[in-house]
């Protein structure tokens, strides 16, 4: 058989289609058959005779698209890996009642500390703006306060927000992965037909609205500018988030030691800040110990506050006024507005501190179920929320100088003490909620590319989404202290922490707006009644806000610009990155000249060279080879991806394809992880794990060319018979003869002839009777076998990023400064595995950009 003819048959192969019992749509190309077998192509040359071997480009061709109903299609890149047993079940699903019922309970810990604890400041801050000046601007105020609850609290993120959860997530990048996984606006371009046969991608049955929902996705997809903004309103959202992260903590503990000044004159500004500092201490002190554990811990601390609250709220109803009840009939905010006009523009901005942690909610949705938080919310925070500022309100209208600290001035003496221990035990709890928001926040970006990887440890077993971020823990508390420490005033910290709030909130109303039309695919005027409504109100509370900023809270509004910028510059720089590794990634004719001219060997053993590419050779393999005499008998390219999926089953974790002929033993393999995954696995079982996988590959390839090709002769034994046997230290058996990149001339001069034993013959001739197809598979997966026994050793390259001398200075300075200086100080992703240092070896390479 001619040369050609032999590559092209060894490297062709079927793809299995495999039945399910659920269908599903899904898009299919007109030109392309049901399964998309996302073949490379390599670049013609002059005479236009190259054969399909480097499999290198997978790019799409861009032809029409129609919707159709099928199975769900398993692809890998010729042939699925594994069995694909279903989607990933939730972690709370199979939970009994009772069980329910105590996370339930841990949700007043974790989640609604925040929003339990904005009765402390309240109504404080906004009367620090508005004058007390009759019984109207209570009412009035009170009146806010509780539409604020109802609106954005209540019907915008218990009842609408939390329903668009990524199985589970919540967060600004929960709804960016919805929209990822439903239009292609991620800028790295590393997508893969085969990420969308993953069983968690669940595509929208076709409704009335499908053609809308798809002029929207064609739109998105077409526009760079488009993918940028969407990308910017994420990031903008998440640096929110941080900031929240700093804020909050300063906001809820100065509030709470504040107390002590009403009842210990001896105290002052100054002491309550060091107080404050000390309690701020301990409380990311005791961050690392875990969601589960602090939640049990602080539930009931939570529920003694609330029913704290309620207590309060019905003491100071029955004692002073119960004719703040009137504040539920929302006339009353029209007529505060007209006594005040710009004053209660002002106090806009304190009114929305009622509602921070409706973002946490969201946030913090990956520690419990969605059910548990709505039900906790709607029978118990609220009620109690609306008795604590009923109750407050009824003692302004009796005392209204009382406004500074209305909290502690509502609290009977004799129970004075008692309450100051609960609410500051709820004030550390309330700074937790939005710290394990943050942190959630961060694995997710960190997952999609745009936030530098860190050192993340999963405190739970059991529930994947429980984490702990020790660098991120305790530089949010360096920002925090000097928050406290230059900012003293707990009025400019509220104006700050609504600067916070409200971006986070309105980056949420604008995504949520997309997934309503692009996913959810409801009718145009909710959506758009949903956006004008929500986003509106969002507006004016945050035009309130702004106007204050230059009385100090301008310090938060810095600290998330330059969180947006570390996000915004490694998502820049992984992106010019990955571009360039694309466009500078090996040829296959080039491989064969390194392979024959530099004279490199195959020695025993299994080479994983990673690199980021889902697509093609990584150019730093061309350094591997000019640097290295031998590479190993098998190499793998390893490329861990994640996917914009909250969880990839383990059964569908690997893809792998053939990259040379056979006899080559050179596979590409991508290991697809969901930005919610836990790789505890160290490189040992990695190792095992991979191996069994392709060792399922290679079988089910076999079991697709004996259907293709029955009975064709296996040209790999003439190969066979004419390499030289190596036997390795441990006994296995090796063949010299093995290609590298390119055949080996039966007239070439073999420098070194190795004697083998004569009990060492080759496969073929101690099992005569086998059919050819099962002497290859089991001459192969032998083979495999015997490499892994030598060892594994992991090729690594380092490769950096430079801008081009004719670059813009701004981009010289964001990639050979900004992203370099992140790049170096962040945490490799070879860390996850534990591999020791006598497995590995790095090559360094330096791209151009």
């Amino acid at each position: 058989m001619a040369e050609g003819e032999l590559e092209r048959g060894e490297t062709n192969c079927g793809l299995a289609s495999m039945d399910s019992i659920e269908s599903r749509w899904v898009f299919q190309d007109e030109d392309q058959s049901e399964i998309d077998d996302d073949e490379d192509e390599e670049d013609d040359d002059e005479d236009g005779e190259r054969h399909r071997l480097d499999l290198e480009s997978e790019e799409e061709d861009n032809v029409e698209q129609k919707l159709i109903r099928t199975g769900p299609r398993i692809d890998s890149f010729d042939v699925e890996a594994l069995e694909v047993p279903g989607a990933q079940r939730n972690d709370y699903e199979d939970f009994s009642v009772g069980k329910k019922i105590g996370l339930a309970f841990q949700t007043l810990g974790v989640v609604f500390g925040d929003v339990g604890t904005s009765p402390l400041y309240t109504f404080s801050v906004m009367f620090n703006k508005v004058p007390i000046n009759g019984d109207e601007d209570v009412i009035g105020a009170l009146s806010l306060v509780i539409y604020t609850l109802i609106l954005i609290s209540l019907v915008k993120y218990v009842l609408v927000v939390l329903l668009a959860n990524d199985d589970g997530e919540g967060g600004t990048f929960a709804l960016y992965s919805l929209i990822c996984r439903h239009a292609k606006v991620s800028l790295l371009p590393n997508q893969l037909p085969s990420d969308t046969r993953i069983s968690s991608f669940r595509l929208k049955v076709p409704s009335a609205e499908l053609e809308r929902s798809l002029k929207i996705k064609e739109k998105l997809e077409a526009s760079l500018t488009l993918k940028k903004l969407i990308l910017i309103l994420v990031l903008a959202g998440t640096s929110m988030v941080i900031a929240d992260g700093v804020v909050t903590p300063a906001m809820s503990v100065m509030s709470a030691v504040g107390g002590l000044k009403i009842a210990v004159e001896a105290i002052n500004q100054d002491e309550a800040v060091m107080i404050s500092v000390a309690c701020l201490i301990v409380l990311f002190s005791v961050q690392k110990y875990g969601t589960s554990k602090v939640g049990l811990a602080v539930g009931p601390a939570l529920f003694i506050w609330f029913c704290t609250l309620a207590g309060l709220g019905i003491y100071n109803l029955v004692i002073y006024d119960r004719s703040v009840l009137k504040a539920f009939n929302p006339v009353h905010i029209y007529y505060f507005f007209k006594r005040n006009s710009t004053n209660a523009w002002y106090c806009l901005g304190g009114c929305i501190l009622c509602a921070t942690g409706s973002e946490a909610m969201f946030a913090d949705l990956c520690y419990f179920p969605v059910r548990s938080i709505q039900l906790t919310f709607v029978f118990l925070v609220l009620p109690c929320l609306f008795l604590g500022y009923l109750g407050q309100a009824a003692y302004l209208i009796s005392n209204h100088n009382g406004a500074e600290h209305v909290f502690y001035n509502s609290v009977p003496k004799s129970a004075f003490w008692p309450v100051f221990l609960i609410a500051n035990v709820a004030a550390l709890i309330a700074s937790r909620a939005m710290t394990t928001a943050t942190f959630s926040c961060i694995k997710q970006s960190t997952a999609l590319g745009c936030f530098p990887r860190l050192k993340i440890i999963h405190t739970s077993r059991k529930f994947m989404g429980q984490i702990y971020i020790p660098v991120l823990n305790w530089f949010l508390l360096a920002v925090c202290l000097v928050v406290i420490c230059s900012i003293s005033s707990m009025y400019e910290i509220g104006n700050a922490y609504g600067i916070a709030e409200l971006g986070v909130m309105m980056m949420t109303t604008i995504l949520l707006t997309i997934v309503m039309l692009l996913i959810w695919q409801i009718n145009i005027i909710i959506v758009m009644g949903f956006a004008m409504i929500f986003l509106g109100i969002e507006l004016i509370f945050f035009s309130s806000v702004l106007w204050g900023v230059g009385d100090g809270s301008w310090i938060i509004l810095v600290f998330a610009v330059i969180m947006f910028f570390i996000m915004y510059i490694w998502n820049y720089g992984s992106k010019l990155k990955y571009e360039t590794e694309v466009k500078q990634k090996l040829s296959m004719d080039l491989m064969r000249e390194l392979g024959c001219n530099l004279g490199t060997i195959r020695a025993p053993g299994i080479g994983l060279v990673y690199n980021e590419l889902v697509k093609g050779i990584p150019a730093i393999f061309g350094h591997f080879l000019t640097t290295l005499p031998a590479v190993h008998s098998m190499i793998i390219f390893v490329c861990i991806k994640y996917v914009p999926v909250p969880v990839v089953p383990q059964s569908e974790r690997f893809l792998f394809r053939r990259v040379c002929p056979k006899s080559y033993h050179i596979f590409r393999c991508i290991a697809r992880y969901g930005y919610k995954d836990v790789r505890k696995e160290n490189h040992q079982a990695f190792e095992q794990l991979l191996i069994e996988s392709l060792e399922k590959f290679i079988r089910r390839e076999a079991q697709e060319r004996s259907l293709e090709s029955d009975g064709d002769d296996d040209t790999d034994s003439d190969e066979i018979h004419r390499s030289q046997l190596l036997i390795a230290p441990n006994g296995s058996v090796y063949s010299l003869g093995i290609p590298l990149l390119a055949e080996f001339n039966e007239t070439r001069p073999i420098t070194e002839i190795i004697n083998v034993p004569e009990e060492v013959q080759p496969i073929e001739s101690l099992e005569p009777s086998i059919p050819d197809a099962e002497q290859s598979l089991e001459r192969e997966l032998s083979f495999i076998r015997k490499a892994k026994e030598s060892g594994v050793v992991y090729l690594l390259g380092h490769g950096d990023i430079r801008a081009r001398k004719d670059s813009w200075f701004i981009k010289k300075l964001m990639i050979n400064y900004f992203y370099a200086f992140l790049r170096k100080n962040s945490r490799r992703g070879i860390a996850n595995l534990s591999v020791p240092h006598t497995h590995l070896m790095q090559v360094g390479m330096t791209y151009m950009v």
